[in-house]
């Protein structure tokens, strides 16, 4: 059987890819234990500073695999539950918490813990024939899963994050670029491009630089006020200024040439 997860690196930047096409890259157990491992291990490689998630078919991902999940002997229904469930949430938590920018390209239905793994990231292109849904609520349980009733909201307000975790809808591509859930839409073989551009323009700051920008926004989401978004963007700002990147970057500026960073 194929890896559930395809991981190509490119140097500073890898790309992860989903690679269950035959089942519309529906996350099954393999394929979610193989996702923690990765950005668990994203904390301690600052080699790489960039990610792009992308995935193999049709369709970016079809949410959870029902069958996926094989049961334990001696496991109850609820002990067998809170693990998928918290191994899903899991993956999302890592995503956040990695010091790496993810840029994710979707194609085709994002379904539930699809959507939620584009939630997860930190700018999303989509191709024409992109598709969403809270799709938790079509199978009995739920809208608010896996961060979608944190996230959506921020990303595309409370009215269309409401219809969509309450009804189960799906929401295509014009609509979520409008909504500003989507950075771009792209077509599939310009896609792919897209993402490599944007993390060449993210590889033109400084490493520690892009660690803490994407710290920064992650954490000011939740800032209580101004004032405090402020503190926190004054202290990585004078933390950086004393690093030697930071002086390395005002002598390629005066000099009109790239910065030769390492990391220091």
């Amino acid at each position: 059987m194929s890896d559930p997860i395809v991981i190509t690196s490119g140097g500073a930047v890898e790309t992860v890819t989903l690679n269950r096409p035959e089942s519309l890259n529906a996350m099954d157990e393999p394929m979610i234990l193989q996702l923690q491992d990765y950005f668990r291990g994203l904390q301690d490689r600052e080699a790489v500073r960039v990610v792009i998630l992308r995935a193999e078919g049709r369709a970016f991902c079809a949410g959870l695999d029902l069958k996926g999940w094989p049961v334990r002997e001696g496991e109850g229904a609820v002990h067998g539950g809170w693990r998928t469930q918290r191994a899903i949430a899991t993956v999302m938590q890592l995503m956040r918490a990695c010091p790496q920018p993810i840029i994710a390209c979707a194609q085709g239905a994002a379904c539930g813990g699809g959507m939620s793994l584009l939630l997860s990231s930190d700018v999303r292109y989509c191709t024409p024939d992109f598709r969403m849904n809270a799709a938790y609520i079509r199978i009995g349980l739920g809208g608010c899963d896996m961060g979608s009733s944190y996230f959506l909201p921020r990303l595309v307000g409370s009215s269309l994050a409401a219809e969509m975790i309450l009804s189960g809808r799906f929401v295509g591509a014009e609509r979520a670029f409008a909504a500003g859930f989507v950075s771009e839409i792209a077509a599939p073989e310009e896609i792919a491009s897209k993402a490599e551009a944007l993390a060449a323009d993210m590889l033109l700051a400084s490493p520690m630089g892009l660690r803490l920008s994407k710290d920064a926004l992650g954490r000011n989401i939740d800032a209580p006020g101004f004032e405090a978004a402020l503190a926190l963007e004054d202290r990585q700002q004078i933390l950086l200024s004393m690093t030697e990147d930071y002086a390395e970057a005002r002598r390629a500026f005066m000099e009109k040439r790239a910065p030769d960073y390492k990391d220091r």
